[in-house]
């Protein structure tokens, strides 16, 4: 393991590799500091090719050890073209990241991982989380297989097919008659009362680490090679802004040449206070959430002012989608890839929408977009699709009454 301390990014003030939520002296967060001269030297493009087809190929570049029997590994998920999307939209070049494919269909996997790693080398026995919904799935899969207990907070009003999939797990799911910043400060109080591994607070630092992957693995299934831009969804901001990081990593590195990517944010407008900033040029101030979106419904974003600087340094922006077309961009997605994300990726997609239409995105640009949860956890958005057309069961009568030809039934 390369990471050989905490440092806080507010006042730099350093950490043990511990279990701590906030810096001490100023309550910013704390990331992971590397050993970088000694990295420079060890990790290669060959060492990174020759690992397993998941998160841990690049173990070199994350606080934990990798496991020794890794269990539901998640992570090195298809990166595929989407030509005729690209052609709605108006780019040269679009390319899907499908992290639908990781064990509980969602980029929390990835996170998850990491965070359950460093529980179990402080010894933790329950992983916990405050949760919009992905976040429990994956909370409550990754104890599953590794033996330990899980509990998740979540806001009562989430949408039952994303509670029923993390109950699934068996983990205890407490129903907190709130919203989701009622969660994490209900989370951030009991983590100082237990002894448990609160992956979205004492273990944030470790957490957040993961979601570098995405970046990592997108560069080198491109050939090691950059995107122009990359289109990503907005909740806390640490998504943003570790994808940020980790391109810039891998230049430090030297395993890639070139200008990083400009990042783009999408967050729905019933919940965008990191849209707002990044309009305003103020800071992030909190809001209530009132989206469909309910993946990204953080009205008090801990990274949200992270994020707008993510935006700003890469030449990217972040756009508020309107809440009616999320629905529509879900459904225009699936229509013209054959990929159903969920309402964070209708929000995605409308960012990308409004980056081309304001000319943030050049037509000849190579844009990755992030399809970070499987939209079979949240149907009701595209409910507008399904018109079905009723039948007799009669060949004849279908030829002629329904499709308006004449046939020949034998």
């Amino acid at each position: 393991m390369s990471a050989v301390s905490l440092t806080c990014r507010v006042c730099a003030t350093e950490h043990p590799l511990e279990a701590i939520g906030s810096c001490s002296r100023c309550f910013g967060p704390l990331d992971p500091v590397y050993d970088w001269d000694a990295l420079a030297g060890a990790v290669t493009r060959k060492r990174i090719e020759a690992g397993p087809a998941s998160i841990w190929r690049y173990a070199d570049l994350l606080p934990v050890a990798a496991p020794s029997e890794p269990q539901l590994s998640p992570g090195w998920t298809p990166l595929v073209p989407a030509p005729r999307l690209a052609r709605e939209v108006g780019v040269r070049e679009l390319w899907l990241k499908l992290d639908t494919a990781n064990p509980t269909h969602s980029f929390k996997d990835r996170v998850v991982a990491v965070a359950a790693r460093k529980a179990q080398e402080l010894g933790l026995g329950t992983l916990a989380c405050s949760s919009t919904g992905n976040l429990a799935g994956a909370v409550a899969a990754r104890a599953a297989a590794e033996g330990l207990e899980a509990a998740v907070f979540v806001p009562h009003d989430l949408e039952p097919e994303k509670l029923t999939a993390a109950a699934a797990y068996g983990p205890t799911v407490y129903v907190v008659d709130g919203h989701y910043d009622h969660c994490s400060r209900l989370t951030v109080e009991l983590s100082f009362e237990l002894p448990w591994g609160f992956v979205n607070v004492n273990l944030r630092s470790y957490y957040a680490e993961g979601s570098k992957t995405l970046a990592y693995e997108i560069a080198e299934q491109l050939g090691w090679q950059l995107p122009d831009v990359v289109v990503a969804p907005i909740a806390s901001g640490a998504l943003f802004h570790k994808v940020g990081q980790g391109f810039g990593e891998l230049r430090r590195l030297r395993l890639v040449d070139g200008v990083l990517p400009s990042l783009v944010g999408g967050q729905a407008a019933g919940c965008a206070p990191v849209a707002t900033a990044f309009a305003t040029g103020e800071r992030v101030v909190p809001v209530r959430p009132d989206t469909i979106a309910r993946s990204l419904a953080i009205g008090s974003p801990a990274d949200g002012d992270f994020a707008v600087a993510t935006a700003r340094e890469t030449g990217g922006a972040i756009h508020a989608v309107a809440e009616e077309a999320v629905g529509e961009n879900m459904a225009l997605l699936a229509r013209t890839t054959g990929v159903f994300g969920e309402t964070a990726t209708g929000v995605t997609l409308g960012a990308l929408r409004s980056a081309v239409a304001d000319e943030q995105i050049r037509a000849r640009d190579r844009v990755v977009l992030l399809v970070t949860g499987d939209g079979l956890k949240t149907p009701g958005p595209v409910s507008f699709t399904y018109s079905p057309v009723a039948i007799e069961p009669d060949a004849e009568a279908f030829l002629d009454e329904v499709l308006g030809v004449t046939g020949v039934v034998a």
